[in-house]
């Protein structure tokens, strides 16, 4: 090669720094999770438990308390989601489940979304949220709740109201986990 073809097509050293950012696309489904996917949901679940207080649980869940989590919640119709990536890996979870045992709350639904780790970010909550809500609307559900704890779960704060949820309530200092006090915001929704 000659010298002034080397330099005509070469690029000094750290040149391409300036070049965009890869854009890898995030893709994902959003569908009814199944029982073959509960091990993942409990992987993302534990996660949480050991490493944040945006659930007050401090032991993980087991495998058969999600399945059973799982049949009482189809048998009721009522929505429990998983985004799922191409390769069929689940990346976030998302269901509703009865605020309150005594028949008069029926209409009434606490929510719950979690995100695996390396989800977050990415517009996947706000996908699971929407559907969320919709298929909660479709089943006949009238209210949604969201109990978030006061201390690092600011993202899931944000993401309730940006979907209309209203603060209705702040009680502090009702739970201990990792040698401090916490509390619990209450949101809601009404799907009328």
């Amino acid at each position: 090669m000659l010298e002034e073809e080397y330099a005509a097509g070469h690029r000094a050293f750290g040149a391409q720094k300036n070049l965009p950012p890869l854009q890898v696309p995030f893709d994902f489904v959003i569908r009814d999770a199944t029982t073959a996917d509960l091990p993942d949901v409990r992987e993302i679940y534990n996660h949480y438990v050991a490493n944040s207080t945006v659930t007050f649980d401090e032991a993980p869940t087991t495998l058969r308390d999600l399945r059973a989590k799982h049949a009482v919640l189809v048998k009721l119709g009522f929505p429990f989601l998983v985004a799922v990536s191409p390769n069929g890996h689940v990346l976030g979870y998302a269901y509703v489940y009865p605020w309150k045992t005594k028949a008069a709350f029926r209409f009434t639904v606490e929510n719950s979304i979690y995100l695996g780790p390396a989800a977050t970010g990415k517009g996947l909550g706000k996908a699971l949220m929407a559907e969320l809500i919709a298929r909660s609307k479709a089943a006949g559900l009238k209210e949604i709740v969201a109990v978030i704890a006061d201390k690092g779960a600011e993202a899931s704060i944000r993401l309730h109201e940006e979907f209309g949820f209203t603060q209705v309530g702040h009680m502090g200092r009702v739970g201990f986990k990792f040698g401090r006090w916490l509390g619990t915001y209450m949101l809601q929704k009404s799907l009328k």
